[in-house]
C-alpha cells in the first residue's frame, strides 16, 4: 500500500477536548482523508509523558512525579516479565501485542476512531497514529535517584522497545482498514539537543533509537513520521531512516532550509515533508491568517527549495499539510479555526496542483 501525499491534510494529535467522540468527529470532518486518533489534552493520563508509559516495568508515581524505581524488590521480576512479553510480541508465528495495547484509560481517542471508521461507509486514504518519541520520553523520565533514563542502558532499552511495540499494536489495528498507516514519533525535546541539558548525547545516539523503532514500524508495512515542533539539528532526522519529516513550517522553515543538502537527498529518496503550515502557537496568528495568506507563504517556501536545487514537482507531490503542532493547549475556538484553515489550505492546494 503506497501513500500518495499530494498536499493532503492530517493533524498532529491533540485537541483541547475531553469527549473522544466529539473530537473524533471533528477530525473526520476536517481531515477525512488521513484522520489521526485524537489525544485528549484535558485528560491527565493523555499527556505525552504519561500516555505511553502503561506497562513499563518498575514505573512508579509519587507526589505527582513518575519515575522508575529500580531498587524495589520486585523490579527484576517485572523486567523479566517485560522481556517475556516482548519476545511473545515479536514472535513471527503468533505475535501477542496485547500487553502493549493502548487502553481507553490512556488513549480513548484510539478506540473512538476505530469505532467511527467501522460505522462509516467512507474510506480514508491513510490512517495516522502516534507515540512519544524515544529521545523525548527517555530524557524526560528518570530513575529513583533523578538520573535521566537516557543515560541508563537497561531502562533506555525498555523505553525504546515499549514505544516500538505500542506502535506495532496500533499498526495491527489500523491495518484492518486496508489503507496505508503512518506512525508519528513526537520529539519536542529535540529542540534542546546539543545543549548542556543533554551532555554526552550524540546524533548517533538519537538516530540509533529512532532507527530501532523505525525498523520495527517498517517491518509491519507502515510509514514513520517524526515531528519536532521547534528548531533542532535537522540533519539528525533527515539522515535517519524515517519517511516523513513533520516540522513547524510557519515559524521555522528558514531553519530547516539551512540543511539544504540533506533535505534534497531526503526528498530525492522519496521522503515526505509534513508542512506545519497552520500556526498553533499564537491566537493572533491563528485568527488573522487566511487560507490565501498561508498558501502564499507555502508557495514562497517551495520557491526557496527550488533555489536550493530541490525538484519542486517532487516536493509538491511529496507534501502533507498539517498544523504546526498539536492544538491541545489552545482555546476551543482557536483549535476549531486551526482545523478550518487546515482543511481550506489543503483543499486549495489539491485543486491547484492536482486537479
Amino acid at each position: 500500500m503506497s501513500l500518495q501525499p499530494k498536499c493532503l491534510a492530517t493533524t498532529v494529535g491533540s485537541l483541547p477536548l475531553d469527549d473522544a467522540r466529539e473530537a473524533t468527529q471533528l477530525i473526520l470532518t476536517y481531515t477525512p482523508q488521513i484522520p489521526a486518533w485524537v489525544q485528549l489534552a484535558k485528560r491527565p493520563q493523555e499527556g505525552m509523558l504519561i500516555q505511553f508509559n502503561q506497562g513499563l516495568p518498575g514505573i512508579r508515581v509519587s507526589d505527582q512525579k513518575m519515575y522508575f524505581d529500580t531498587e524495589v524488590p520486585e523490579f527484576n521480576d517485572e523486567v523479566s516479565h517485560f522481556y517475556e512479553d516482548y519476545l511473545a510480541a515479536i514472535d513471527n508465528h503468533s505475535p501477542n501485542l496485547d500487553p502493549f495495547s493502548l487502553t481507553p484509560e490512556y488513549a480513548e481517542g484510539f478506540g473512538a476512531l476505530i469505532d467511527a471508521l467501522n460505522q462509516s461507509d467512507a474510506k480514508p486514504i491513510a490512517l495516522k497514529g502516534q507515540v512519544t518519541g524515544p529521545f523525548t520520553l527517555a530524557t524526560s523520565l528518570t530513575d529513583e535517584k533523578g538520573k535521566s533514563v537516557f543515560y541508563h542502558p537497561q531502562l533506555r532499552d525498555i523505553v525504546v522497545k515499549t514505544l516500538a511495540l505500542k506502535a506495532a499494536w496500533q499498526i495491527q489495528k489500523l491495518h484492518l482498514f486496508d489503507v496505508p498507516v503512518i506512525i508519528s514519533l513526537d520529539e519536542p525535546s529535540l529542540v534542546g539537543f546539543g545543549s548542556s541539558a543533554y551532555l554526552g548525547i550524540t546524533a548517533n545516539d538519537v538516530q540509533k533509537d529512532l532507527n530501532e523503532i523505525t525498523s520495527f514500524i517498517h517491518d509491519r508495512n507502515a510509514y514513520v513520521a517524526v515531528h519536532c515542533c521547534e528548531n533542532t539539528d535537522w540533519s539528525i532526522l533527515l539522515e535517519a531512516d524515517i519517511d516523513i519529516l513533520s516540522f513547524d513550517a510557519y515559524s521555522f522553515f528558514e531553519k530547516v532550509l539551512l540543511y539544504a543538502a540533506p533535505l534534497k537527498t531526503f526528498i530525492d529518496r522519496g521522503g515526505i515533508l509534513a508542512w506545519g503550515l497552520i500556526p498553533t502557537s499564537n491566537s493572533e496568528y491563528i485568527q488573522n491568517e487566511t487560507t490565501s495568506s498561508l498558501i502564499d507563504k507555502w508557495e514562497s517556501h517551495v520557491e526557496q527549495l527550488a533555489l536550493k536545487g530541490v525538484d519542486t514537482t517532487k516536493a509538491i507531490e511529496q507534501s502533507l499539510i498539517t498544523p504546526s503542532c498539536g492544538a491541545g493547549s489552545l482555546p476551543a475556538d482557536d483549535a476549531l479555526r486551526v482545523l478550518e484553515l487546515l482543511q481550506g489550505v489543503s483543499r486549495e492546494l489539491q485543486r491547484c496542483h492536482f486537479p
